[in-house]
């Protein structure tokens, strides 16, 4: 499953390539419904994200295969109203979803519930926009603040704008490098600095952390 998840990602590409033949139109709800899951659903944190994105602009730029307007819009609507729908859950039903078990195990991480207190502990409400670059922790965070029953009027503002900040620099970024023949050539190495990339605040958490206990 790992093997196949980590395939997908690296070939996002051939993958959404494929997609595109296959569905035609439909790919903008298939897109539309990732991006949603990925940030409305506590459940589904491991959806491709910035990558899917980058991607995405890339086809985009491609002879026009998908239409960048088109795309920008419905994404950022699916952005947004993902991080809506998890505030409510959060809100609403947040101790019956952490509650969630599957053969025992429960089906939300109380380690990414963590690091997640954690960023709202050092960044206040502005995780809202920050976490948008933080795969996981983009998952969890309004869900977070759903359950800290955070003022919706603040909430809906840092929503709209790290969902817009999110979604037009991941997919005009794939749009504007897309023609290059470098990043078309090294598509996986790019889709690697990506990850990377998103994933070194936590990396720096993490070892901040580990740091701190060893001296004490």
């Amino acid at each position: 499953m790992l093997h196949k998840i980590l395939d997908f990602f690296l070939h996002l590409d051939v993958h959404l390539g494929v997609m595109i033949d296959q569905y035609g139109v439909w790919i903008y709800a298939i897109l539309f419904l990732i991006i949603f899951v990925e940030t409305g659903l506590v459940i589904m944190p491991f959806l491709p994200g910035d990558s899917l994105l980058f991607a995405a602009g890339l086809f985009a730029a491609q002879d026009n295969v998908l239409n960048i307007w088109l795309l920008l819009i419905l994404l950022w609507i699916a952005a947004v109203l993902g991080d809506t729908v998890n505030y409510f859950i959060g809100k609403f039903a947040g101790n019956k979803v952490l509650n969630w078990k599957i053969k025992g195990k429960q089906m939300v991480n109380p380690k990414y519930m963590d690091k997640t207190h954690h960023f709202f502990e050092k960044h206040g409400a502005k995780t809202i926009v920050i976490a948008r670059f933080v795969p996981i922790v983009r998952t969890f965070a309004p869900f977070v603040a759903g359950v800290g029953e955070m003022h919706y009027g603040r909430f809906i503002s840092y929503n709209i704008i790290g969902g817009t900040a999110w979604i037009l620099l991941l997919t005009l970024a794939g749009y504007w490098f897309g023609n290059y023949e470098i990043v078309k050539n090294n598509f996986e190495k790019v889709i690697l600095g990506i990850i990377l990339i998103s994933v070194l605040p936590i990396i720096i958490e993490f070892v901040k952390a580990k740091w701190k206990k060893k001296s004490v």
